[in-house]
């Protein structure tokens, strides 16, 4: 245990995710060898998103202004929409650049035993998303890139249950294999299983 502010630094470095106590004693003594400038832009940065951050309006995702630029970018193919649990998924397929639609974020997965049910995401809003189809495009597929967990698998079932009468709505589900690099006898078996299930035709 240190002494005044710079444990008390520690305690709520060590509360982010991802950050232990190590961790956040390492962050906590390098700020403390570091110019004023920098602390006082890493306070400036906190402000901000603290003040200036906030949630699309149409899809969920983190944004500086009421629609995120991905839903705001008319370029985009308002026909598909992607579904992921958090703002952080989408970066994720972005980076892919092999997505050009939109997307829509659940802000979590179904998981009861944490008291998280549909209520507690954003479920609703997506399928009066689909039920109002305001941009004159109608949806034609719903891709759900939840996770490849329990809680994201139950989400998914859950998802195609309500999505299924939609007509000429495709409900459709990342596929999931091995990565690239991987070698078979390593693979788990839902995940060798997935792999199988998934394969496709070469020529």
């Amino acid at each position: 245990m240190y002494e005044g502010p710079i444990q008390d630094l520690i305690d709520e470095l060590a509360k982010q995710p991802g950050l232990g106590p190590k961790g956040a004693q390492r962050i906590a003594f390098h700020l403390l060898s570091v110019e004023n400038k920098e602390i006082d832009r890493l306070i400036a940065a906190l402000a901000r998103v603290r003040d200036d951050v906030t949630y699309c309006a149409e899809c969920g995702n983190v944004s500086a202004n009421t629609l995120c630029r991905i839903c705001s970018d008319a370029r985009r193919d308002a026909t598909k929409i992607c579904v992921v649990e958090e703002p952080k998924d989408v970066h994720a397929i972005e980076r892919t650049k092999e997505f050009d639609g939109r997307y829509h974020v659940l802000g979590g997965a179904l998981d009861p035993l944490s008291g998280i049910g549909p209520d507690q995401l954003r479920i609703r809003e997506l399928l009066k998303r689909l039920a109002t189809q305001e941009d004159g495009n109608d949806v034609t597929e719903v891709i759900v890139a939840t996770d490849p967990n329990t809680e994201g698998e139950a989400t998914a079932t859950y998802l195609l249950r309500m999505l299924k009468d939609f007509p000429g709505l495709s409900v459709t589900r990342l596929a999931s294999g091995l990565p690239m690099g991987g070698d078979l006898e390593f693979a788990d078996e839902l995940t060798l299983g997935r792999a199988l299930s998934g394969r496709r035709v070469l020529a």
